[in-house]
């Protein structure tokens, strides 16, 4: 990237000339004068400097989308250089839930890193919704989603399905009207949910629970809504968490009742009960996404048709 984009694209990331002069190691009347000399050149000024933080101006942001553009180009290029002198190397940087990270990813980063150790594997942990913007961005070469709504915009593959499932602890008296329904953690390890005779519990019966829930931004937040509403009754919520596996672990405290997945499920010794849901809701469809560019290293293929063997 020429340098009078890097100093464009330094302020318009800091909102800032003193943050992007530290940034830059100049100092700010010097990155001042550059961005003005550019601005001079263009006719325009490209930031509102009457805005705090500094925000780009119309012809600022075509100036930036540009540098965008130039910089995912400079990539491409390097990835293919490097992929032609080294087959087996490389990098790849991933995003993920807490949920995916570490549940699902573990085994499949592991058994990647022990067959191709010349690839590097960053991983970022993120709510869905902000993977889903640094997807865009092109910071990532890879996620995974169960959200449609955006998948449209992105290179896509079906890897795996999980369900979702109601963990109420054992002691709660709920359990003695639904009884024939309660499945143990003994039962989701052995996929009985799974099998078509196994019985699915209307969330109704549920109404007079307390929950945890996730909150906005990770899937299981607007899933659990969906559910609720289609139920019928509006949930008693008595704490809303950002981490799925600390929802799991206070509902096995009998905290409250909330919703996990069936991949969750490790050990036989568990305090709760689970039940199956009687909705299409609660089961989805994970994709692994890829921005939209017109060059995928050969690291990040590599590691596709890895995850599609494990998962």
């Amino acid at each position: 990237m020429q340098q009078d984009m890097k100093y464009v694209y330094q302020v318009y990331e800091d909102g800032s000339f003193s943050k992007a002069a530290e940034h830059l190691y100049m100092t700010q009347p010097a990155l001042s004068i550059a961005i003005q000399k550019i601005e001079e050149s263009i006719g325009m000024p490209l930031f509102d400097r009457s805005r705090r933080p500094l925000k780009p101006t119309a012809a600022g942001q075509l100036y930036i989308d540009m540098i965008k553009k130039v910089e995912s180009l400079e990539r491409d290029l390097d990835r293919q250089i490097h992929d032609i002198q080294n087959l087996n190397t490389g990098e790849i940087r991933l995003g993920g839930s807490h949920y995916l990270n570490a549940y699902i990813l573990p085994k499949v980063l592991t058994g990647f890193s022990r067959d191709y150790p010349g690839v590097r594997l960053e991983v970022i942990e993120e709510s869905s919704d902000v993977l889903a913007d640094m997807l865009t961005e092109q910071k990532l070469d890879l996620t995974f989603s169960c959200n449609t709504a955006f998948m449209r915009n992105f290179q896509r593959y079906s890897i795996f399905y999980d369900h979702i499932l109601l963990a109420v602890h054992r002691d709660d008296p709920v359990n003695r009207k639904v009884s024939s329904m309660a499945l143990t953690a003994g039962d989701i390890l052995n996929q009985r949910h799974l099998k078509p005779d196994c019985p699915a519990a209307s969330l109704k019966s549920f109404c007079g629970l307390e929950y945890i829930l996730l909150t906005k931004g990770n899937n299981l937040h607007d899933r659990a809504l969906a559910l609720f509403e289609k139920a019928g009754f509006e949930p008693r919520i008595k704490l809303m968490l950002s981490q799925l596996a600390t929802a799991y672990h206070l509902a096995e405290e009998n905290y409250a009742a909330t919703f996990i997945s069936d991949r969750m499920v490790k050990s036989p010794d568990s305090a709760l009960f689970f039940y199956k849901l009687d909705s299409e809701l609660s089961k989805r469809l994970f994709y692994v996404l890829l921005p939209d560019r017109n060059y995928t290293s050969h690291a990040v293929k590599m590691f596709i048709q890895y995850l599609l063997l494990q998962v």
